[in-house]
């Protein structure tokens, strides 16, 4: 309707003076360059749109437009090839300069809408819209996102958009129980979401600044429906089953979120004894207590943002639930807000488990023409739990300045105690030693911590400052009991020992970093910050031997016993330079950093004061040559500090045979980072293809020294700073859609090199590792039909040592098969088979092969509101824990007990209010 107003009014303001102000400037085709012609050029009211004056543009695309007086205006431009351009300008400015136009064939690729795929862009941005996409009435986000191109699912639950790992999943832009991804994934209905926003999240300081600092992170980020947000939704899901030779099976998943406004609450409950069923895309992170080390938010005008915080991972172990067997219960709670320019975020959870597993491991290590043979049985019992709470607020105190605050207070119980027998071998299978052993351990540990990040933005653009202070404080007290009989048959020499254990160890970290940014033109700035980190760290631990006479651990041993200090201050002033335009990004710097090491022992009496001079260069290009494609080039150096475990010089004997003693001589590593990376997606034809190779060259690299007797087979390991350590991993993929077919069909490969430089017995040698492999899935669905999806990786690896020059070799492949299959709709059966085929490594073994078999009979009621099922899981009854790994000079094969088969039946409820309306 506006272009026939501005057409029909053209003939009606003809008469304009000649005296007139005149605007000038020149129409250009943003992807040919070129100008255009016979553009019409309008001038409209700001008030009302009427039209004030009009012209076209000659044959290089240049106009003169002539007003009667100076004010603001709105400029149209129109042209039928091309996309209406709109824009407000000022009367004082009467040299417009060049303004683009986009080509209409050009937009639709920007913006797609055809039959059941509806995709849209928006800046960095890729945006489903959710109903477009066919799911099952009560199926979970997880289901939705498998449904997305560009996106898949593996069976393991880690998603990848683009081709790059998803690190994060957003609700409505805030974390959604914390640090747990899957929560969202595993938990939300489908039919709640309204978009699913892909894209790279940048940390808070670039997002503020406007200068990219090269680090982003592939991000989901779930948009929930209005109506969802105003009422409830949850799920029930209950499942159990009586077994004969094992104990019974269950597991329960239960979850509710209301929502009001900006408002939101949200509850979850778990519990179960399965290790598979109803867990998150991270086991570890609800099992293990992990906690990524930075925060996540996602700001309505900005987008999203994180920043990095206090701690890592807590310093909790890693727990793999595939393996043993395990009851666990999860609870959590969290109560998120907005109103006016502030927001809060809390949430507290709650985490317990029983764990037993037996494992044995097989150990095989090369010294010169010797060969050492390491059996090992391990039968391990941990029972624990933590509590963990995180409070994140976040406020706008006026138009120029902001502050966010982010605390923790975490706390954990561990009780665990581990029984084990090992035996060694030699070349001609001589036994050379055995050792038995218990080892009881009761801890208690509490991680605090804060972090502040101030922002303040002048009255000039892209003139800012910020200051971001962050502190982490970790408590461990502990006791440990150590009992082992110890045997070396050459001698018949036999070391009994019964010992206790306490030590009371704290780390503190501080960081804080001021940063100015200063516009030097339109397209280059400047970045100018100091940072100051301290690493301290205390760790008394003193050790007793089992009197008989007194019947107490009462007789210190002073070799296991020290007391001891660590103070590590690092004092980094950098300077960096940076160029932004659309479609080329690029900066440069360097810092140069200040270390000083203060170390004290307390016991001998005795300081370590040493000091470091390291230059951190840094550097990063990133070209978008066309929508939906991008290159990139990074390079940092940077500095890792060794840990107080490390510095200090206190033996760890465990293990009879290996031993661990710190160095306090030891120098900060440094390590170089190249990263080179191509992404490029095709909405149109849904086609997507990524590249990327990452080299890693590491000065100063902490490695152990292991001082090995060949005779008795005993260690001595003590971490060393040597050269000569690099890495390389590339990895690639293509993805399609086959559109007779109708399948989805991804292909990836990837290689890794290692060069790893190692000392035995006080002499330099170097291995080299090398991994291919290559993958093929396809996938097809017909809705409330059939669904299949196959997968298919193969991987080879090769293992080579300076010390023998004998080459390892072995290959394994996975093959996966997953597939559902309706009946009357409401009827379902799906099942998955994996099969998994790894090559002997040795001539007296088998190879490795085995599959697992699940299966899953389904019907649902009341438009899918209802589920009651019937699983068997591992109907073969082969599952089994195979892994193994190359490291220096050693092979190490390990087999852990897994839960092998079981049935459980089970009913599902997903409700929702439907009393709602959308506004």
């Amino acid at each position: 309707m506006l272009k026939l107003i501005c057409i029909f009014c053209l003939f009606l303001f003809s008469y304009h003076a000649a005296n007139a102000q005149q605007y000038s400037g020149t129409i250009i085709d943003t992807s040919l360059k070129i100008p255009v012609k016979n553009a019409v050029v309008a001038f409209l009211d700001p008030k009302d749109s009427t039209l004030i004056s009009f012209t076209r543009t000659d044959d290089k695309g240049n106009f003169l437009l002539k007003s009667d007086v100076r004010k603001n205006y709105i400029i149209m431009v129109m042209h039928p090839v091309y996309a209406d351009f709109l824009d407000n300008i000022s009367g004082e400015n009467d040299k417009l300069g060049k303004i683009p136009l986009i080509q209409k064939s050009k937009l639709l690729e920007a913006v797609i809408v055809k039959s059941g795929s509806p995709i849209r862009i928006k800046g960095d941005t890729t945006i489903y819209t959710a109903d477009s996409f066919k799911v099952s009435a009560n199926a979970n986000v997880e289901e939705l996102l498998k449904k997305l191109p560009g996106i898949q699912v593996d069976k393991s639950g880690n998603i990848k958009a683009m081709g790059e790992t998803v690190q994060k999943v957003l609700v409505d832009g805030e974390e959604f129980f914390g640090d747990d991804p899957g929560m969202a994934v595993k938990n939300l209905r489908a039919d709640a979401v309204k978009e699913v926003q892909v894209f790279d999240k940048k940390t808070d300081q670039a997002e503020f600044t406007g200068i990219d600092d090269g680090n982003t992170q592939k991000t989901i980020n779930l948009k929930l429906k209005d109506d969802k947000k105003r009422g409830h939704f949850g799920k029930a899901d209950l499942a159990g089953g009586l077994q004969n030779k094992i104990d019974d099976r269950y597991n329960s998943n239960l979850m509710f979120s209301t929502f009001k406004d900006k408002r939101k609450l949200s509850a979850f409950f778990l519990t179960g004894n399965t290790g598979q069923d109803g867990l998150s895309w991270r086991d570890n992170e609800k099992y293990g207590g992990n906690s990524d080390d930075y925060s996540m938010n996602m700001d309505e005008e900005s987008g999203a943002m994180y920043s990095y915080r206090t701690g890592s991972v807590d310093d909790e172990p890693y727990v793999n639930t595939e393996n043993g067997f395990i009851k666990n219960t999860n609870s959590g709670f969290q109560y998120s807000n907005r109103w006016k320019n502030n927001s809060v975020n809390f949430s507290p959870k709650y985490n317990s488990q029983i764990y037993n597993n037996n494992t044995k491991q097989f150990t095989q290590t090369q010294i010169g023409d010797s060969v050492l043979n390491e059996n090992a049985g391990t039968r391990s019992y941990v029972n624990r739990f933590n509590i963990k709470n995180n409070f994140i607020y976040d406020g706008k105190l006026d138009s120029n300045n902001t502050l966010k605050i982010t605390l923790k207070a975490n706390v954990y119980k561990t009780q665990s105690e581990n029984d084990g027998f090992t035996s060694t071998t030699g070349k001609s299978s001589s036994l050379i030693n055995t050792s038995s052993n218990n080892n009881r351990t009761d801890n208690d540990k509490s991680v605090w911590g804060a972090n502040i990040l101030y922002k303040h933005k002048f009255k000039k653009q892209r003139r800012t400052v910020s200051l971001t202070a962050d502190w982490n404080n970790l408590s461990i007290d502990g006791e440990n009991y150590v009992r082992s009989v110890n045997t070396i048959i050459s001698t018949n020499d036999v070391q009994e020992l019964n010992q206790f254990t306490n030590s009371n160890k704290s780390t503190s970290k501080f960081s804080g970093k001021l940063v100015y940014t200063e516009p030097l033109t339109k397209k280059y700035s400047l970045e100018i910050s100091h940072e100051i980190l301290f690493n301290g760290g205390k760790n008394n631990q003193v050790t007793y031997s089992y009197s008989p006479v007194t019947g107490k651990y009462d007789v210190l041993i002073d070799s296991l016993s020290n007391d001891f200090d660590q103070s590590i201050i690092l004092n980094k002033p950098s300077v960096k330079l940076n160029y932004n335009t659309k479609k080329i990004k690029f900066n440069v710097g360097s810092g140069f950093g200040l270390t000083h090491f203060n170390l004290e022992d307390k016991t001998l009496s005795k300081n370590y004061i040493r000091n470091f001079t390291n230059f951190f260069p840094a550097a990063g290009f990133n070209y978008s040559y066309k929508a939906n494609s991008s290159f990139r080039i990074n390079y940092n150096g940077s500095t890792s500090q060794p840990g107080i475990n490390q510095l200090q010089p206190l033996r760890n004997n465990n293990n009879f045979f290996n031993q661990y003693i710190g160095n306090p001589d030891l120098k900060p590593s440094f390590n170089n980072n190249f990263n080179i990376s191509h992404n490029t997606y095709n909405f149109l034809k849904e086609r997507w293809m990524y590249q990327s190779l990452n080299i890693n060259v590491i000065s100063n690299s902490i490695t152990n020294n292991r001082i090995i007797d060949k005779n008795n087979g005993k260690t001595i390991t003590q971490p060393i700073n040597t050269n000569g350590n690099l890495s390389m991993n590339f990895w690639g993929g293509l993805g399609l859609q086959l559109k007779k077919q109708k399948i989805q069909m991804n292909v990836n490969t990837n290689f890794s090199y290692s060069r790893f430089a190692d000392v035995i017995n006080s002499q330099k040698s170097f291995a080299r590792t090398f991994n291919t492999g290559v993958g093929i899935s396809m996938r097809k669905t017909v809705d409330k039909k059939y669904e299949w999806w196959f997968d298919n990786n193969f991987n080879f690896s090769t293992n080579k040592t300076t010390q023998t020059n004998q080459s390892n070799n072995f290959y394994n492949n996975t093959t996966t098969f997953d597939g559902r299959i309706y009946f009357k709709k409401v009827w379902s059966l799906q099942s998955d088979f994996i099969f998994n085929a790894r090559q002997k490594l040795r001539a007296e073994d088998n190879n490795l092969n085995n599959s697992l078999w699940n299966a899953r009979f389904q019907r649902s009621f009341k438009k899918d509101e209802f589920t009651v099922y019937f699983l068997v899981r591992d109907i073969m009854n082969e599952n089994t824990g195979i892994e193994r790994a190359f490291y220096s000079n050693s092979y190490t094969e390990t087999r852990n007990e897994r839960l092998r088969r079981y049935w459980m039946a089970g009913f599902t409820w997903n409700f929702k209010n439907k009393g709602t309306n959308s506004k």
